[in-house]
């Protein structure tokens, strides 16, 4: 189980695709469908029109408005952008970050949208682009209604790439004594972490101890962080949860209610490269009911958690 649903954050982009003809006079070269789009607005609320509609691809497009002049973009990165997102269908403007947070996503995320990391890979930092991506690289054929997707309909982005990251694999940094009486946890080569728990009473309030202490950044309430978990109950130290399990880290927006309170208090204030010992107790968990199947009423939960990055 997750510990929080998805959230939707897509872009895509790949090279662009020329068609060369040969004959006695020229070289012709295909058009660029986003050619029909244009920029408007300022640097501080951009906006997009289409000379035509719908906009429609078969396969991820990208046309750069402005080249940027930083690194190339790899797969292993987690990077922060702003963006503005318009169903192709009608022009429609759906969201903006401009004005706001930019946004953060890792490119090897699982849980992104097929057309984003294929197209942004490659790309270079401090690039404007406009993406476009079809169904089959975004939605898929049931498209998505609450974002204002239907199934046929191409998904358009204007995209300001800000920075760009290498998250770690595993936690790095200075061991921190426990305290004692509580679990350990040993984590090895990407597994989920094994977990001990003391046969003794369960906490009644929150617990957050480093194990340890990461050199990286601070992690700021509404950030979105990278995070390899293990979770554990602590009645008989089953293990009900664990990011390798899925085969992926978790990506999640941290202080602003999209996981379970234990974590949005336990590791807002720590570092990157940390890893933390969280002991949540029901109230700052899954209340009284639990979530069952795997966590029974009143359950008390241990985690063993490594942040990875904020994205």
């Amino acid at each position: 189980m997750r510990l929080s649903r998805l959230r939707f954050v897509s872009v895509a982009v790949v090279p662009l695709v020329f068609l060369a003809a040969c004959s006695s006079a020229k070289t012709e070269v295909k058009a660029n469908p986003l050619d029909v789009v244009t920029v408007g607005g300022n640097a501080k609320a951009p906006s997009l029109a289409l000379k035509t509609k719908p906009l429609s691809v078969k396969a991820t497009t990208t046309k750069v408005v402005t080249a940027g002049t930083g690194a190339k973009l790899a797969r292993t990165n987690a990077i922060t952008f702003n963006y503005v997102l318009v169903n192709g269908k009608d022009g429609k403007q759906i969201e903006s970050s401009f004005g706001k947070q930019a946004a953060g996503m890792d490119l090897s995320s699982a849980s992104l949208l097929p057309g984003l990391s294929k197209g942004l890979t490659g790309q270079k930092l401090g690039s404007r682009l406009l993406v476009a991506i079809p169904p089959a690289d975004a939605f898929g054929a049931q498209g998505n209604a609450q974002a204002g997707f239907g199934p046929k309909d191409t998904v358009l982005f204007l995209i300001d790439l800000v920075s760009a990251s290498t998250p770690l694999t595993s936690a790095k940094g200075a061991a921190v004594p426990p305290k004692a009486g509580l679990p350990t946890a040993t984590v090895v080569g990407g597994k989920p972490a094994v977990i001990l728990v003391p046969k003794t009473a369960a906490p009644t309030k929150l617990v957050v101890q480093p194990l340890i202490k990461g050199a990286g950044p601070v992690v700021k309430a509404g950030q979105n962080i990278k995070v390899a978990y293990t979770g554990v109950l602590w009645k008989d130290g089953k293990k009900f949860d664990a990011s390798a399990d899925h085969g992926s880290a978790f990506d999640t927006q941290i202080g602003a209610g999209k996981v379970i309170t234990g974590w949005d208090k336990g590791l807002v204030g720590q570092t990157v490269g940390s890893r933390i010992l969280l002991v949540v107790p029901p109230a700052e968990g899954y209340g009284v009911k639990g979530s069952p199947p795997l966590i029974g009423a009143k359950g008390t939960l241990v985690f063993a958690v490594d942040i990875l990055a904020i994205i």
